[in-house]
This record gives C-alpha cells, sequence and structure tokens, in this order.
C-alpha cells in the first residue's frame, strides 16, 4: 500500500514550487507566512543575504494581551499590521508576498490585507 501525503507535506510541494520564482531581493524583500493552528507568523526575509529584517506574530506580548487565540482571521490581521508598522520603520515600503503553499483565504488574506492597509504595497 502506497503512503498518501498528508496535507503539510503537499503545502510543502507547493512551497518549494513557489520558491523557485519568488526572491527576496534588497529592494524588494519576500514578505513570508507561515500559519498553524493556533498562531501565525510573518516575516520579511532578504534573500540576497538570508536575513530577516522584520518579523511578527501572534506570540508577542502586544498581540496576545489583545487577543486570547491567534489562530483566527483577527489575529492574522493584527499580525499584518504590525508587521507593515515595523517594515515602514525600517523603510521597507514594497514587499514581494510569499503566501508559504496556502491558499490566498481565510487568515493568509486577512493577514496580506491588513499589511496593505498599513502601507505595504505588493
Amino acid at each position: 500500500m502506497i503512503n498518501k501525503p498528508d496535507s503539510n507535506e503537499i503545502r510543502r510541494r507547493k512551497h518549494l514550487r513557489v520558491r523557485k520564482k519568488i526572491i527576496g531581493t534588497p529592494a524588494r524583500p519576500r514578505l513570508c507566512v507561515f500559519r498553524s493552528n493556533s498562531n501565525i507568523y510573518a516575516q520579511i526575509i532578504d534573500d540576497s543575504t538570508g536575513t530577516t529584517l522584520v518579523s511578527a506574530s501572534t506570540l508577542e506580548k502586544d498581540i496576545k494581551t489583545d487577543l486570547p487565540f491567534g489562530g483566527n482571521v483577527d489575529g492574522a490581521a493584527a499580525v499584518g499590521k504590525l508587521i507593515a508598522e515595523r517594515a515602514v520603520d525600517k523603510g521597507i515600503n514594497e514587499v514581494v508576498f510569499d503566501r508559504g503553499g496556502y491558499i490566498f483565504h481565510g487568515r493568509v488574506a486577512a493577514l496580506a490585507e491588513a499589511a496593505r492597509k498599513a502601507g505595504l504595497t505588493f
């Protein structure tokens, strides 16, 4: 019997396919999203140097005090707003959006929309 890949393995394969084409540069770094069942994480990465420029997640104190549970659309929107504010403070206005193999729907879309409203363009 052949083992079928689980949903996370399928997501990883999709992410690798997308990552062949999406590259973060110093002019337009990559906004990478990872979501788990209970939290969501976002990083702005410069792939030419391999460094994380800005990060935000629902595990941070300022978000955790406002939202008791980070695995919903409200938590994703808070992370999107926070990462955009931090990026604009560092002078980053344009990014390439890397949805991480997830469907652009729900929490991933909420994070992207909140980041756009807070000043990031992609």
